[in-house]
């Protein structure tokens, strides 16, 4: 079953399939890992409800975060043992002057404590990670990730983190435009909209990457031979 099988009729499921869209890509053969925006600020210092989470970060996507950490974590694990690369595209601490139309939108977004911008313990960078600060949705927008993966030699990305809707899809739509080969784990990827998480998932399926559970993913990446 799919994340987005309670959500997405089988009637519209079955319009996009008649269409031709959702076709799978693979993966290649140098892949590279996204996590986004996992830091306290969207996962809280511990698993709790949504609105007692966002008491503390009122970013926070409270415990669907927590779910997705243990993913994200099985795939940073194979990761490390293949020697792929990590990169971190996070938010950068927010300067109300620079805000712009973020803070006339989400105006709270621009008062987060400094714990807030740390990474999260289970998956924090280690030496030879690449952190790629960011102050807008797409990890790609005015960053040098491109640069990055154009020196790593990456075909493929699978993209973790936060939000499904925002800055995960955005991030997708970029990397596909880009020409990579885009994988989501779907159980690794966060929203503290469980609709929005769902109808998002749905449409990265069928127009910009394959989408899959960690487990799936896995299974797929296991066999790819080691950096050399």
């Amino acid at each position: 079953m799919k994340p987005w099988d309670n959500v997405i009729s089988e009637g519209e499921q079955q319009a996009y399939r008649a269409a031709g869209f959702g076709k799978p890509s693979g993966v290649g053969q140098r892949p590279a890992l996204l996590i986004i925006d996992v830091q306290y600020r969207t996962v809280g210092t511990r698993p709790m409800p949504f609105f007692e989470a966002i008491k503390e970060f009122p970013t926070s996507c409270g415990e669907v975060a927590w779910d997705a950490l243990g993913h994200i974590q099985e795939l940073l694990a194979l990761f490390r043992q293949k020697g792929w690369p990590v990169l971190y595209p996070h938010v950068a601490p927010k300067v109300r002057n620079e805000g712009g139309r973020l803070a006339e939108k989400i105006p709270g977004i621009m008062n987060i404590a400094a714990i807030g911008y740390e990474f999260v313990e289970q998956i924090k960078p280690q030496d030879g990670d690449i952190l790629l600060p960011k102050k807008h949705p797409s990890a790609f927008f005015a960053t040098a990730l491109a640069s990055h993966l154009i020196d790593l030699q990456a075909d493929t990305l699978v993209v973790t983190g936060c939000s499904t809707s925002g800055c995960v899809r955005s991030s997708v739509v970029d990397a596909f435009s880009l020409n990579f080969k885009v994988a989501v784990p779907h159980d690794a990827v966060y929203d503290r909209s469980s609709t929005s998480h769902a109808v998002n998932l749905f449409d990265m399926s069928e127009k910009y990457a394959d989408v899959s559970s960690t487990k799936e993913l896995i299974s797929v990446l296991q066999p790819i031979g080691s950096k050399a």
